[in-house]
C-alpha cells in the first residue's frame, strides 16, 4: 500500500500524540525509583541497560500505533520487542524507540527522548517524531512537510561557532545538532555490535532531510534504515550535520 501525503500527515499526527503521551509518562517517572535491568545488546553499557519505564513506554505508544498497522498495512520494529521481519514484507514500517538514552535516564541527566519514525521498505524515513520529556520539545516532520518544532515550521537559528555534540543518547544528540546549528554528531564504524540501531536514527534522519541537512553514514551514503544483516549501525557509522559545510569538508575535519 503506497501512502499519500494525506496519509503521511494523518500518521504523523498520530505519532505526535503517541510520543507526547509516552514522554509525559517518562517524565512522571523520572524522579521516582524504578527497576533497572540488563539485556542483550552491543558492547556498551548504554546499549544493554533497560528499565521498566522503557517497556511501559513502548506499551503506551503501541496503543496509539497498533490500529494504524491494520488500517494501513504497516510493519513494526520496536526496540523492546523481537524483530518479526514484517519490515521486509510491508511497504512501510513503524520504527519505535520508546526511551532512547536510557543510560542518561537512569542517571537522571538530559539526553533521553521518545523516537517514532515510519520507514519505507527501501529504507527511507518518511515520518520522524521526537519528544524530549525534560523540556517538552517536540521535533517532527513528514516527507515533503519541512521541519517543525512544537507544531511550528522551524528553521534552526545559526550560531557563531560549529561544535561537536556527543553527550546523550543518539536521538537527542541529533536534535541538539539542530538546536545548536551549526553542529555535528558522528559515530565512526567499529567491528563490534553497536553504533546505535535503526530505531536510534529513523526519526532524526527524516528531520534532517526535511531541514536540508546531512544525515548519512560515515562515507556520505544514505543511512541503511532497513538493513537485513543487523539492526545495528556499527558497520557504517553515522554523520548528522547542521553545518553549511559539504560532506567532503566535514570528512576532512572530523572523520
Amino acid at each position: 500500500m503506497k501512502l499519500t501525503t494525506k496519509d503521511l500527515k494523518v500518521l504523523h499526527n498520530i505519532a505526535i500524540t503517541a510520543a507526547e503521551a509516552a514522554g509525559l509518562y517518562i517524565a512522571s517517572k523520572s524522579k521516582e525509583d524504578f527497576v533497572v535491568n540488563s539485556k542483550e545488546g552491543g558492547n556498551t553499557l548504554a546499549s544493554q541497560v533497560v528499565t521498566e519505564v522503557d517497556l511501559l513506554s513502548q506499551e503506551l505508544i503501541l496503543k496509539f500505533i497498533e490500529p494504524t498497522i491494520y488500517q494501513y498495512d504497516l510493519g513494526l520494529l520496536a526496540e523492546e520487542s523481537e524483530d518479526d521481519g514484517s519490515r521486509f514484507k510491508k511497504d512501510y514500517f513503524w520504527c519505535i524507540d520508546p526511551l532512547d538514552g536510557t543510560l542518561a535516564f537512569t542517571k537522571r541527566k538530559p539526553g533521553y527522548a521518545v523516537s517514532i519514525s515510519l520507514i519505507s521498505k527501501s529504507g527511507e524515513s518518511v515520518i520522524g517524531v521526537v519528544f524530549d520529556p525534560i523540556i517538552n520539545n517536540m521535533y517532527h516532520a513528514y516527507k515533503g512537510s519541512g521541519l517543525f518544532k512544537n507544531e511550528h515550521a522551524w528553521t534552526p537559528r545559526v550560531r557563531d561557532t560549529e561544535i561537536v555534540i556527543n553527550q546523550g543518547g543518539a536521538v537527542m544528540n541529533a536534535c541538539w545538532v539542530l538546536d545548536n546549528t551549526p553542529a555535528v554528531f558522528y559515530k565512526k564504524p567499529k567491528p563490534q555490535k553497536g553504533g546505535g540501531c535503526l530505531w536510534d536514527y529513523g526519526a532524526t534522519a527524516c528531520l534532517f532531510k526535511e531541514a536540508g541537512f546531512i544525515a548519512s553514514d560515515i562515507h556520505g551514503n544514505n543511512l541503511e534504515l532497513n538493513r537485513k544483516e543487523s539492526v545495528y549501525m556499527n558497520h557504517s557509522g553515522v554523520l548528522f550535520s547542521s553545518s553549511s559545510k559539504s560532506y567532503k569538508e566535514l570528512a576532512s575535519t572530523y572523520l
